[in-house]
């Protein structure tokens, strides 16, 4: 039963490592000045990274060591990875305060990924992430550079956006700002299911449309929705407090 059960743990153990490989070959690209195709290897590995937890609960072998092995994988391909991408491509031009802007990546991913599975009880049952997930935040940087990246360089007006894109990223990854996880499609009813498979095709229509220009767009609004969610329920939060207050006072 144990080598079976070990066998079973090689399938998605072998994407993590996949996950992996895609965040070294684009740190090899990069150095290279491959930006685009350092792009394409975060990419890969976001694939590959949403691949492992799907078949691994497929096959129910969720452990603690795969939640190690995805982790330390995550911060080769979101937090170095990106990092690297985003110093070659522009932060080099700024010296020694390029590469601390440009480190705050995997820095802060760091963090994030260590407090995730410090505070990780339920291994199958994940409703919601405290702090941005990293693969969100390395994404959207880039989605960034895939979108506006053009000949070696970011232009103006857009490379405006850089440091204030990298910073918020960043500082989100270690905040209390709550993101939804990815559907669980087999816990789903048909209807959700049908559901998920639209909005996943329509937005997988308009990336091709716009020449993948449209998936930096998605991957802001993942991250600003959060934001607002959290300022919403701010205040509410404190107008209920404020009317308990008052009714406690009149009474």
């Amino acid at each position: 039963m144990k080598n079976f059960n070990l066998t079973k743990a090689i399938i998605p153990n072998t994407f993590t490592a996949l996950n992996s490989f895609c965040g070294f070959l684009s740190i090899v690209f990069a150095s290279q000045g491959n930006y685009d195709l350092a792009a394409y290897a975060i990419f890969g590995a976001a694939f590959f990274d949403a691949a492992d937890g799907i078949i691994a609960r497929m096959v129910g072998t969720s452990s603690r060591f795969g939640v190690e092995l995805d982790s330390l994988s995550d911060v080769v391909s979101f937090g170095a990875a990106p990092s690297l991408l985003i110093y070659f491509l522009y932060f080099n031009e700024f010296g020694f305060i390029g590469i601390i802007l440009s480190s705050l990546v995997l820095l802060f991913g760091s963090f994030r990924l260590a407090r995730f599975n410090v505070q990780l009880e339920d291994l199958t049952n994940k409703s919601d992430f405290k702090g941005l997930p990293i693969p969100v935040a390395a994404l959207t940087l880039t989605s960034f550079v895939f979108a506006f990246h053009k000949n070696n360089t970011v232009p103006e007006p857009y490379s405006y956006f850089v440091i204030p894109l990298v910073v918020l990223v960043s500082l989100l990854m270690v905040s209390q700002v709550k993101y939804d996880t990815l559907p669980q499609i087999f816990k789903q009813t048909p209807k959700e299911r049908v559901i998920t498979a639209l909005l996943f095709l329509s937005g997988l229509f308009i990336v091709i449309l716009t020449a993948g220009t449209a998936l930096f767009y998605i991957f802001i609004s993942i991250v600003l929705f959060g934001i607002l969610r959290k300022m919403i329920s701010f205040f509410f939060n404190s107008k209920q407090n404020e009317e308990i207050t008052y009714n406690e006072e009149t009474n």
